[in-house]
């Protein structure tokens, strides 16, 4: 029976990547690269990129080949374009194939055993077959608690930093994070060192800093010449749950409002963009470390993600519980999860983040801007929150809570504008009318009887966008 369920799952990927491959290619356009006004991420050519990322830590240590195939087919049919992975969490780090990332410690020399389909064998394999299905690959170099525990001192990661750009320097699809899961000043010494390392034999792709929960990487490396773009972690907790780290501290209670970490980073110089690159994941106990806390669920991470891209982040980062972990029965399971990670694929939030992507990219892309300005009146704390975006001729307004709101139609040009309430978890439109007043006063519709979050959107009546 297991041998014919892996049967099918081969075919079904195998018809995946089919249709995949019937897609352009992400890097045809060229490669990454920082836009000209320093906010969002382009291709050489000019092609927008709006990072739609998935949550894979420890995709190299926990899936074999098939699972790799399945997983990434998944994400790409569901509209991601980048896969975060742990690309080694121990020292050494084993995989399903139960091999060691290391033989000799940093040193890289004997890595590749003949015969031997190794630990690298299989990051190469997770790299080709993220290409092959037009995804990225957010390596993230080594955990941040394995540096923090002096697992890896200066020397080591500069061993380590030759190795991994002289491996994947000519792969496409590769953004190099350092950092994990760790602030910035602790051990900055070996982060500094693990960047230049590599920018010193790759310099064909961008790098960022994974940080701590609560932290951003603007607050310790924005000044960096091998940082390209800024990451910040809004973590997992929900509004007064406090430790005192973080943004937290200086701002009590807080926790839930991601869009302060993009506010923050968009007033630095200098200027670089600025991504979500850890949330909330759907189905983690809030707070993560007590499992009979209530769960993050659908709507709590479309709200993560639209706060965060409305006030200004170039893309968002989803997550998920089971999938970040690749949990299965028989695992000893973190944070409470408790469904197999496969079967997690189909969750709520999981699938719609496309969406989010969908939208953003039917309007003129670097113009956008965030404009809180188009909401007249109060804006709203917490689950209130209004948070609003706009191009030169339309403007998005994201509404969690399903409250009245006011919206300054002059913000954009037109004498008139066409209007609609695009639905988050289906990606539909539904047409409002056409306005010719400059203030205007509306509340979302209910769905199945209930207040839902909802995108308002207007655009210049002269426009086809939608």
């Amino acid at each position: 029976m297991k041998k014919f369920l892996i049967f099918l799952l081969i075919i079904y990927s195998a018809f995946t990547f089919s249709q995949n491959k019937k897609q352009e290619l992400p890097w045809s356009n060229g490669a990454l690269q920082v836009s000209s006004n320093n906010r969002y991420l382009q291709h050489k050519n000019g092609k927008p990129f709006f990072w739609l990322g998935e949550t894979g830590w420890l995709l190299p240590e926990r899936t074999d080949r098939d699972e790799v195939d399945f997983y990434l087919s998944q994400c790409a049919k569901n509209g991601y374009n980048v896969v975060q992975v742990q690309t080694i969490n121990a020292v050494p780090a084993y995989n399903k194939y139960g091999q060691p990332s290391m033989i000799d410690g940093f040193d890289f020399t004997n890595i590749n055993q003949k015969g031997v389909y190794g630990y690298w064998d299989h990051m190469d394999y997770i790299v080709k077959t993220a290409e092959k299905n037009g995804i990225y690959i957010g390596m993230v170099c080594i955990w941040g608690g394995l540096v923090k525990s002096g697992k890896m001192n200066v020397e080591e990661a500069k061993s380590y930093g030759k190795f991994l750009a002289e491996r994947y320097k000519d792969s496409p699809n590769i953004i190099w994070f350092i950092g994990g899961d760790l602030r910035g000043d602790i051990k900055t010494e070996v982060w500094e060192a693990l960047a230049n390392s590599i920018k010193s034999v790759d310099k064909n792709h961008l790098m960022t800093y994974h940080p701590f929960g609560a932290t951003s990487s603007v607050d310790w490396f924005n000044d960096a010449d091998w940082l390209d773009f800024n990451i910040f972690q809004s973590g997992h907790r929900r509004y007064g749950q406090r430790k005192g780290d973080g943004e937290a501290k200086k701002i009590g209670d807080t926790e839930e409002d991601n869009w302060r970490y993009v506010d923050k980073a968009l007033s630095k110089k200098p200027l670089k963009p600025i991504i979500d690159g850890e949330p909330s994941y759907e189905d983690i106990p809030q707070g993560l470390h007590d499992a009979s806390e209530p769960r993050w669920k659908d709507h709590d991470v479309r709200r993560y993600a639209y706060w965060s891209v409305f006030a200004g982040s170039f893309g968002h980062t989803y997550g998920h519980n089971s999938i970040m972990q690749f949990y299965r029965p028989g695992l000893s399971p973190a944070y409470g999860a408790n469904r197999p990670w496969y079967d997690c694929l189909e969750d709520s939030g999981f699938v719609q983040m496309q969406h989010l992507k969908s939208l953003m990219l039917k309007f003129p892309y670097f113009e956008r801007i965030p404009d809180q300005s188009i909401i007249k009146g109060n804006a709203g704390e917490r689950y209130k929150k209004l948070i609003a975006t706009r191009g030169n001729d339309y403007l998005l307004v994201y509404n969690y809570s399903g409250r009245n709101m006011e919206i300054d139609l002059s913000k954009i040009t037109g004498k008139k504008k066409k209007c609609w309430w695009y639905n988050p978890r289906t990606g539909e439109f539904k047409y409002i009318g056409e306005m010719d007043k400059k203030i205007f006063k509306i509340t979302p519709e209910k769905e199945n009887g209930k207040a839902k979050d909802f995108i308002f959107v207007a655009v210049d009546a002269e426009k086809n966008y939608l």
